[in-house]
């Protein structure tokens, strides 16, 4: 189906065409219409479905059809996100989709100063797209309310979930008038997401376009079982393949992300890393050069990578098998996006069978296993050759000293469980630091 048949305004469809897109995916095909209804929705969709335009352009739509409620510029719509990336990106969107409208928006999440943030509050925005730890301090300064939101949308909320945001969504929501339309979005739909949706949607749509807990068809996925020492020089001879154009590499900690990219540099492969010790500088630096091809590795903790939409990824390198099976979906579904098609690898040690197993059981199929290409050992590194990250990748000389005040207050992440190892059973919700 085209955009053009789904009802939406002429500015609208103007501006998706601009963007290069006339057909709609499958998530945007049955979110739209009854969004522009006005009806609450729950949507079940991988990240790459086209998710973000189903939920803009309705809203915008709506938007643009109505009076706001209050004098000034109130914000009129909420979006929730768990990342500073993903954030970003949505705030992209409804700017892109929005432009020939007149509408006002800013983007709020910690990791950056506030001021800019007060500053556009103070004007009146029409949208705010907003991580719910930073948003949740600036309401406490009193320079946010959102008593005439008319629409509030939860995006990833899964996700939110998992990095413990369940509590700051219970306190934003209470502070939205009861008249209003909800839209929620997520990659599972595991009990606690399905109560948070049962508590705050009235009467939903649900739409599903892949069913929970499957991996897109789009994507090669290929295991290898490997020895611990061997991962490193394994990773150097597969990126070095002329078909890896654009990778992106998972490990579980942040020291390990910052450990693949120094040996990667060393073999002559340009790289960086994303994690919450980075600042948003940073990360933001790494996300430009890594989109404009002057990366071809990008590394990434899965916090910090989770909703990145970039164009082109070929390949996914589980570096460290992920402790639940759904991250692994979330993380090969950053390739094979938008009906293009891409390689997923996971490297398994004998320490990783248990999540293998688990992964291999969410998925309903095995994870074919491939041979071990001939691949050789890494050199050392030369004597008084700096171990540390590189400059470019790091923030200021290392990851910052613990601090509960300031890393509460920077809206991404509360302070909390720290990772030393594989969890025992099902992992509870962690705070930790992003």
């Amino acid at each position: 189906m085209e955009f053009s048949q789904l009802g939406l305004a002429e500015p609208l469809l103007r501006a998706v065409r601009d963007e290069g897109y006339t057909t709609c995916t499958p998530i945007q095909e049955q979110a739209i219409p009854p969004v522009l209804l006005g009806r609450d929705l729950l949507g079940c969709a991988q990240t790459g479905t086209g998710k973000t335009a189903a939920f803009a352009l309705p809203i915008l739509h709506r938007l643009a059809a109505a009076p706001a409620r209050r004098e000034g510029r109130p914000v009129r719509c909420l979006v929730l996100v768990p990342t500073r990336e993903l954030a970003s990106q949505v705030h992209a969107s409804f700017r892109a989709y929005g432009k020939n409208y007149h509408f006002t928006s800013t983007v709020i999440f910690g990791g950056v100063g506030q001021h800019p943030q007060v500053q556009a509050l103070k004007r009146g925005v029409d949208i705010v797209v907003a991580c719910p730890g930073r948003l949740l301090d600036l309401v406490g300064q009193g320079h946010a309310r959102f008593d005439a939101a008319e629409a509030l949308v939860l995006d990833e909320a899964d996700r939110m979930f998992d990095m413990g945001f369940l509590p700051d969504l219970r306190r934003i929501i209470a502070l939205l008038p009861p008249k209003r339309q909800n839209l929620m979005f997520s990659a599972t739909m595991p009990r606690e997401i399905r109560d948070l949706a049962h508590g705050i949607l009235h009467t939903p749509v649900s739409v599903s376009v892949v069913p929970e807990s499957t991996a897109a068809d789009t994507v090669d996925q290929r295991l290898y079982h490997v020895q611990v020492p061997s991962k490193q020089a394994l990773l150097h001879h597969l990126l070095k393949d002329p078909n890896v154009t654009r990778a992106l590499v998972f490990t579980r900690t942040k020291h390990g992300a910052d450990k693949v990219v120094k040996h990667l540099l060393r073999a002559d492969l340009s790289a960086a890393a994303i994690h919450g010790n980075k600042s948003q500088n940073a990360r933001e630096r790494a996300l430009a050069e890594f989109r404009q091809g002057k990366l071809l590795v990008l590394v990434a903790s899965d916090i910090a990578a989770r909703g990145l939409d970039i164009d082109g990824i070929s390949h996914v390198v589980n570096f460290d098998l992920p402790h639940e099976p759904e991250t692994y979906v979330h993380r090969i579904g950053r390739t094979g996006r938008a009906g293009a098609t891409g390689i997923a690898i996971s490297f398994c040690t004998g320490e990783d069978r248990t999540q293998l197993a688990d992964i291999e059981r969410l998925l309903r199929r095995k994870v074919p296993a491939h041979p071990l290409p001939p691949f050789a050992a890494l050199p050392p590194p030369p004597p008084g050759e700096h171990h540390g990250p590189p400059s470019y990748a790091s923030d200021r000389g290392g990851p910052p000293a613990f601090d509960r005040k300031n890393l509460q207050r920077h809206g991404h992440g509360r302070p909390g469980l720290k990772n030393h190892g594989p969890a025992q059973g099902r992992r509870q919700p962690s705070r930790r630091g992003r």
